[in-house]
């Protein structure tokens, strides 16, 4: 745009040179302007040296002299009025009750003192002398990454494009589960389904931990896949057990906090816009074969612009990534107690007299119906110490443990399930409150 105008300036200086007899018009249609801007500019150009080329180029407008600086008086009694308000308004006073006052003071006024005259002044002065609440500035703090294959992050998310013909859910057809390396960012593994449910989600993690090895920790959110239902109360799900039982730690992420697992969350925005909305799947078996070439570009051939990867693929990045532990041919099913140990969970009496931990109860006292209990679990002795006023008034053994190892595959089938019997009763109770 300045350029533009340069050059209609210098054309009008041309022609007031070369047509000096002509009239206003006639110079505003040579230029193509307004009247109006070829009185100002004529009157400019003609007061200027005519080699003088700095004419033509715009002046600024900013202000050349400081503004006067307002009277200490003033500004102190700008803080009164914030500070203390009169009676008649009984608050803290913003700007332009502030402004009201201001111009009423008789002191002020005898004495001739410069005024503001905008409520924009007030507050600058206001915010100047930290009367004003700011919030403190987020200092960011760069994620602390583990090593290579050492924490997992896992996630659905759901396959927009793709449908199925074996249900008639609106939403959450088609899922993708997927399992990203917190790490170098590398796509460990990716999974599709139209049927993920508790059980179902179980064995697309235990597939991932056969091919792959166990890492040290698994990343997850309270997914009612994962955790199961909100009535466990911090007793960990089928899913969970299984994990630990394996020696592999979990944590669980609060609600609402997406940010405490950013790299699965990152990758499945890149899966959607990157692969779903460009290749556009249509049911389960085109996402499986979409999904395949996409891991294969993901990690091999697409730069990656994660700290840990520098701009290049996760894998040309990470080129010799440690070897995983298998998958143990025995395990003890009672692993997870330790993990566990000296856990606390709070349970109300039921009109039975009983708790329910899991799907199991247990008898306390029908005595204290109604009242709340807290039990102690004692991975050592394998019970659970009932607290009442922080005093011990029963013991009861855990039930559900195994007592003895099992073998990998025959275990992984108890845990799908009991999986499978948590699905089942966390949709009888959502039922039943829609009811």
């Amino acid at each position: 745009m300045e350029e533009q105008w340069i050059i209609d300036r210098a054309k009008l200086r041309q022609l007031l040179h070369e047509h000096p007899d002509w009239s206003t018009k006639q110079y505003a249609d040579g230029v193509g302007r307004s009247r109006k801007w070829v009185q100002k500019w004529r009157q400019r150009l003609q007061a200027a040296d005519p080699d003088d080329d700095q004419v033509v180029c715009s002046q600024s407008r900013a202000r050349k002299t400081p503004f006067e600086p307002y009277d200490p008086a003033v500004l102190a009694r700008i803080l009164e009025l914030r500070d203390q308000p009169p009676e008649a308004v009984p608050r803290t006073m913003g700007a332009p009750t502030i402004l009201y006052y201001l111009h009423r003071d008789a002191d002020l006024q005898q004495r001739g003192l410069r005024l503001p005259r905008s409520t924009s002044t007030i507050w600058k002065i206001l915010d100047d002398h930290q009367r004003i609440a700011r919030p403190l500035k987020t200092r960011h703090q760069p994620f602390e990454r583990p090593a290579p294959m050492d924490t997992w992050e896992i996630d659905f998310t759901d396959v927009r494009t793709a449908a199925s013909i074996r249900t008639d859910k609106i939403m959450h057809q088609v899922e993708a589960f997927a399992v990203v390396d917190r790490g170098p960012s590398i796509l460990v593994d990716l999974q599709v389904a139209d049927d993920y449910q508790a059980h179902t989600a179980l064995t697309a993690m235990a597939s991932t931990l056969i091919q792959q090895g166990l890492p040290r920790c698994i990343v997850l959110d309270r997914d009612p896949r994962f955790v199961a239902s909100w009535s466990m109360d911090g007793f960990p799900s089928a899913f969970m057990r299984f994990l630990l039982s394996l020696g592999i730690a979990i944590e669980v992420c609060p609600p609402q906090r997406p940010d405490l697992k950013p790299f699965v969350e990152r990758y499945l925005r890149t899966l959607n816009q990157e692969c779903v909305q460009v290749k556009c799947p249509e049911n389960v078996l085109q996402a499986r074969e979409v999904f395949e070439t996409h891991r294969e570009t993901y990690n091999h051939r697409r730069p990656n612009q994660a700290t840990a990867c520098g701009n290049r693929p996760p894998c040309e990045a990470f080129p010799a990534l440690p070897r995983l532990p298998s998958v143990p041919q025995t395990v003890d099913p009672d692993h997870w107690l330790l993990s566990y140990h000296n856990r606390l969970f709070k349970r109300r009496i039921t009109h039975t007299g009983t708790v329910q931990v899991d799907k199991h109860r247990y008898y306390i006292r029908r005595d204290l119906v109604g009242r709340y209990v807290v039990l102690k679990l004692d991975a050592h002795r394998r019970l659970f110490e009932v607290l009442l006023n922080n005093q011990v008034i029963k013991t009861l053994p855990i039930k559900g443990l195994y007592h003895e190892p099992y073998e990998f595959g025959l275990y992984l089938d108890l845990m799908v399930e009991e999986a499978q019997a948590e699905w089942r009763r966390l949709q009888r109770n959502l039922r039943r409150r829609a009811a």
